[in-house]
């Protein structure tokens, strides 16, 4: 399995306070506008699961499997032809600010990886600084 790994963000709000936005999905509401309808094709949520449709590569399922309060939110693919792992990793800065960063593992077989792996950093990238926007 390979690990990859987003910057380190700053959010100017608490630790419990980001958690506690982003462990209940349905609070991607907030965010809906900010993604690019060009990159994104559809978005469905619940309190535990997001499922996205990302041209060209398809629908994707990001299940909850784990939420350790207040500092890591785990996730896993469903139905994915390429299982991988994802977290979002929630630390204190301080009493009214905190740091947070997204990780990815997946098992990524040697020919595809030269493709994958660019826009699989890209998109953790991407994600940390649309979580890092958040008014929380």
């Amino acid at each position: 399995m390979s690990q990859y790994e987003s910057s380190v963000k700053n959010i100017p709000y608490p630790q419990e306070q980001v958690f506690g936005k982003l462990e209940d999905l349905n609070n991607l509401e907030s965010i809906k506008d900010r993604i690019p309808q060009d990159k994104v094709k559809e978005l469905t949520y619940d309190r535990d699961q997001v499922t996205v449709d990302v041209p060209p590569i398809g629908k994707i399922t990001l299940k909850i499997i784990e939420r350790e309060a207040p500092k890591c939110i785990k996730f896993e693919t469903v139905g994915s032809p390429m299982p991988a792992n994802f977290w979002v990793q929630i630390i204190p800065d301080g009493e009214q600010a905190s740091k947070m960063r997204v990780v990815a593992k997946a098992e990524i077989n040697f020919m595809l990886r030269a493709m994958v792996e660019k826009p699989l950093k890209e998109g953790l990238e991407k994600i940390a600084e649309a979580l890092s926007q958040i008014r929380y």
